[in-house]
């Protein structure tokens, strides 16, 4: 069995357990955890993990932050001084990106058809690197949690501390790792 086939299992077992209602935000987070290089074959699974929810009775929306930061870019009254001065782009400006992506995670979070049945599942936060950090994200939406919120993290964890991309300086979370080993 491959890891990626491990990593579905330990989501399909996780996702059949009753759901307690009383956690707090941060203990509604799980973090979808598997090496980098899967990143592409992870994507072309994710109907997978919907159907395992559906299939233990829950809802699913799907929100995929891949092209937020292009999105972002384009609507901005100074994209072209950014682009002219890449450096530029820092502090209020990236202030203003995780505004926009953490608006757009609790848009699904409290749409009318998500409840505390739901699990809203996070892609594309690879694409966040050197630009945001995850955590702070999460940290930002948690109070509008009302099922599960999964983070499809391409990273490492190790005794509770995520790194994206294993890359960058990890974090403590309270957030349920689901991984492959």
């Amino acid at each position: 069995m491959s890891r990626l086939d491990v990593l579905l299992e330990q989501y399909s077992r996780q996702v059949q357990f009753p759901w307690q209602r009383t956690l707090a935000g941060p203990q509604r987070v799980w973090f979808v955890v598997y090496d980098e290089e899967d990143e592409r074959r992870i994507r072309n699974r994710i109907g997978q993990y919907e159907i395992a929810t559906r299939d233990a009775g829950k809802s699913w929306r799907h929100l995929d932050l891949t092209d937020a930061f292009s999105e972002w870019m384009a609507a901005h009254q100074y994209r072209e001084g950014y682009f002219a001065e890449p450096d530029k782009l820092k502090g209020a400006a990236l202030k203003s990106f995780r505004a926009f992506v953490v608006e757009r995670v609790r848009a699904v979070l409290t749409d009318n058809t998500a409840d505390a049945d739901t699990m809203v599942a996070l892609s594309g936060v690879a694409s966040l690197f050197g630009l945001l950090r995850v955590s702070d994200i999460v940290v930002d939406v948690q109070g509008q949690i009302k099922g599960r919120l999964a983070v499809f993290f391409p990273g490492a964890y190790q005794t509770n501390t995520y790194r994206l991309l294993d890359k960058r300086d990890g974090w403590n979370y309270l957030a349920l790792p689901i991984v492959s080993t």
